[in-house]
């Protein structure tokens, strides 16, 4: 059975007065190895990221700035996320079809468990239903 996304939760160091730091140091925190990092910036709130799924690559997705919601789809649920703070983190496993939706001047930043391949994504919704059915079972 696939793996649902979860939420993680990320320490902070220091204070109001001197501002803080949030550390993944050792990558204690994420389930995987992390192989890549970017982050999503200036995407106009009427756009919507994602609309894939990836076969083998797990994501950790965090808000750096502003609000992003994400609607993750297993294939068995549907299940709706809202991140708003970069204490928060968002697991998603592998073939897990995902909407997203940024707030404006949101930047998000993603943690991968494999480096970039284009043969890695599903980009056909009905596709991904079918894979992901025939996974279930």
């Amino acid at each position: 059975m696939p793996a649902n996304p979860f939420l993680l939760q990320f320490e902070r160091i220091g204070s109001p007065e001197t501002g803080y730091i949030t550390t993944m140091q050792y990558a204690d925190k994420v389930p995987f190895a992390i192989r890549r990092v970017f982050w999503t910036h200036g995407t106009p709130p009427e756009i919507v990221r994602g609309r894939h799924a990836n076969k083998a690559t797990e994501e950790v997705l965090i808000a750096l700035a502003g609000h992003i919601k994400v609607k993750a789809d297993t294939g068995q649920e549907v299940l709706e996320f809202e991140l708003s703070d970069s204490l928060t983190g968002l697991y998603i496993p592998a073939m897990c079809w995902t909407e997203i939706h940024f707030s404006e001047g949101a930047v998000a930043l993603c943690l991968t468990s494999t480096d970039y391949n284009a043969a890695d994504y599903i980009h056909d919704y009905e596709h991904f239903k079918k894979l992901a059915t025939h996974q279930a079972l």
